[in-house]
This record gives C-alpha cells, structure tokens and sequence, in this order.
C-alpha cells in the first residue's frame, strides 16, 4: 500500500511538484509570470523578495546594506522622498534568451524591487552618501550631532 495518495500519481519525477517528499519547491509566483509576463507585479514580487537590507546605527550615522548581486551601479537608484523616508530602487533584467539554449532551472530573480525606510528626525539628509562595491550598496546617512552633557560637576557642601 502506498503512503503518497493516488492524486499525486505513480511517476514520482513528472508531478513533483505535487509530491510531498520531492526536494523541488513550489514556487507560487512562477505561474503568476507565465500568465503576466509584461505585468509589474510578476517581476517585482519576487525580485523584492530577495532585495535584503541591513540597518545598522552607529553613534555617528545610519548604515544600511544591500545585497544586490550582479548588478551595477547605474541600475540602482537611492533617493530621499519627503525629507523622511530613504528609498533604494532598481532593476534586475532578464538574461538573453538564446532559442539553441535549455534552461533546467532558473532561481535568479529579475524585475524591480524597491525598498523604503522611513528615517528618525536626527539625521542630516543632505549628507547622504552611497557607495556600491561588489554587489553590495552601502548608504551612510549621518546623524545630526547631540550636544554633549556637560560634565557633573561636584558641589562641596559647607557648614
């Protein structure tokens, strides 16, 4: 007796993606491209999902990371929107299809992503830097200085 129900049917390496015990994941969104191949939210739902960002504060700025791989420079853009809110955008594209090629598998993503991060009020946005170096975009925003407590100064007491 068979542990997989009859829906999942007998050859095992043609429905994997119905089987339960096959090493292949279902990706939801494949589907959604086939069927809308020139829609926005076909490439932009999984490119965003792998547009991964660290935000990282230091005493001095805000730092953020992403990990753009292969991708260059002039197709990414970094942008303040409303004096508040840091937005890294871009666009990953699709390779060339060539007709002789066969493609087994295709994991990387391509289409727009875009990120938005909505900064504190000590931040001085006219000081925005970035900096992109092997795949990865660096974006300092540096703080506003905090005045310096003044030291405590200790009191004698007379009397």
């Amino acid at each position: 007796m068979s542990l997989i129900p009859s829906f999942f049917g007998n050859n095992r390496r043609n429905n994997s993606i119905f089987d339960p015990f096959s090493l292949d994941v279902w990706d939801p969104f494949k589907d959604l491209q086939l069927q809308f191949p020139s829609s926005s939210l076909s490439g932009e739902t999984s490119a965003v999902v792998n547009a991964r960002v660290d935000w990282r504060e230091t005493p001095e700025a805000h730092v953020f990371k992403a990990d753009l791989p292969g991708m260059k420079k002039e197709e990414v853009k970094v942008e303040i929107e409303d004096d508040s809110v840091l937005k890294i955008s871009g666009e990953r594209h699709v390779e060339k299809e060539e007709k002789q090629d066969t493609w087994h598998r295709v994991e990387r993503s391509s289409g727009q992503f875009s990120r938005k991060f909505r900064l504190p009020e000590n931040v001085k946005m006219d000081q925005v830097k970035a900096n992109m170096e092997n795949g990865v975009l660096t974006v300092t925003v540096p703080k506003v200085e905090t005045q310096k407590k003044a030291p405590v100064k200790s009191i004698d007491i007379s009397g």
